[in-house]
Parts: C-alpha cells; structure tokens; sequence
C-alpha cells in the first residue's frame, strides 16, 4: 500500500508542478515522511528529483536559458555540497520555519504588482542564489519554489521556467546524491524508493506539459505566485502542528 501512495503523490506531485513552476516537494515530502520516516526525506527526495527533472529537460530542451545556467552553476554546486554534508552531522529544526515565512512574503509581494517588475533580477544574482537555494536544499531536502520569484521577475516565459529550473536542479540533485553517499546517508531502501518515485515521474511530466501549453503566461504567472504563498502556509502549518505534537 505505501509503494501505492508513493507512486501517486509522485505522478501528482510532477504534474502539478509543470503547471505552478515547480513545487513537486509539496506533495513528495509528507508521504515520505510518513510512510519511511522524516530520515528518510532528504536521499529519497534527492533521488527522485534527480531521475524527474532529465525527463523535463528532454521535453524542454529548447527552451533552457543557457546564459542562467552557467551563473547558477557555480553557486549551485558548492552550496550543494555544503548543505549535504551538513545534513549528515546536524538537523536545523527550525530552518523550515524561515523558509515558510520568505515564501509567503515573496508571495505577498509578487501579488502587489502584476508585472512583477518591482524587484529587478539581473541573471548574475543567479550566482549567489544558487550557492543558498543548493544549502538549503542539500540541509532540508528540497526548499519548493524558492527561486521562483527571482525566475518569474527575470521575465522567463512558462516552458522557458521549466526548462531553466529543471536544468538548475538537476546539477544541485546530483551533488547532493553524490555527497550523500560519500557520506553514508545513502542506503538501498532509500535508493529503491528514490528510483521509484522518480520512475512514477515520467506521466505525470508528460501529462503536465500538455496541459502547460493551453494555459498563457498570466495564468501560469497567477498559479506560480499561489502555489508559493500555499507552500509557504503548508510548511509553515506542518511545523505548528508538529511542534503541538512535542508537547
């Protein structure tokens, strides 16, 4: 029955995202942490983004903005690496908790102002965002749509997001493996249900981009912007509640 669940949260998860920019996490990261404990979280997730975003990158070749790819990279790789490793010697309990409340505010803002210009993304700020974005990720497992906000006021269009985003995470994904095996928070049961979760991928990003096409700019820019503001309420809701559970 937990393969079942799994499977699905994960085809949901994959094309959900395709349609809000991104945000596979959001369903991902409570079914694995019921059904192979919070421990598990980080590696499985880890795993099945790693094998979900080459399929997006084959469906949206075309259309990755190479330019950002090469800032992001950088950054991306070293904070990869950073945040793994010290996902394997410390738990930060309450990063969950800062990165809940920058997602709102990011999402309060952009609803301020419908073209989104306020805040002037240069594709150098890339460099540093990716050094944070692959810290936290490697720490937490995934930060959800994190970046979203700096890929939506940068101007990219629908399939340029899903593209450059999923080129980006691919690089982040494959140092976080890499360093999670070197230190040993890598284990097969997590490396089955990794490859599982990222098998069931492969539907729901086909699904997804299907229905991407009929959708236009605004109504992707208006899912992206709700998706991150319910993200935010979501993570921030399941450390409330978590934190009434100690007590």
């Amino acid at each position: 029955m937990s393969i079942l669940w799994l499977t699905l949260s994960s085809f949901a998860g994959w094309f959900l995202s395709s349609l809000t920019g991104g945000g596979t996490p959001l369903l991902l990261v409570p079914a694995i942490a019921f059904f192979l404990g919070a421990a598990a979280v980080a590696p499985v997730l880890t795993i099945s983004m790693l094998l979900g975003h080459p399929q997006r990158i084959v469906l949206y070749w075309r259309d990755i903005d190479w330019r950002l790819m090469w800032w992001y990279l950088p950054g991306a790789i070293v904070g990869a690496i950073l945040g793994a490793f010290v996902y394997t010697q410390i738990q930060l309990d309450w990063l969950p908790i800062l990165l809940a409340v920058f997602l709102i505010v990011a999402a309060i803002s952009s609803s301020l102002d419908k073209k989104l210009d306020f805040f002037a993304v240069r594709a150098w700020y890339f460099l540093p965002a990716g050094l944070i974005f692959a810290f936290l990720s490697g720490l937490i497992g995934s930060t959800g749509p994190l970046l979203n906000p700096l890929y939506l006021n940068y101007g990219l269009l629908k399939e340029q997001t899903i593209a450059t985003k999923s080129a980006h995470l691919f690089v982040v994904h494959l140092v976080k493996v890499l360093t999670y095996a070197i230190c040993g928070a890598l284990t097969l049961k997590y490396l089955k249900f990794g490859c599982l979760l990222g098998i069931a991928s492969l539907p729901g990003n086909w699904l997804g981009q299907i229905v991407l096409r009929k959708l236009t700019q605004q109504q992707f820019q208006q899912f992206a912007v709700a998706f991150i503001a319910l993200s935010g309420i979501l993570l921030l809701g399941n450390e409330i509640v978590a934190a009434i559970a100690k007590f």
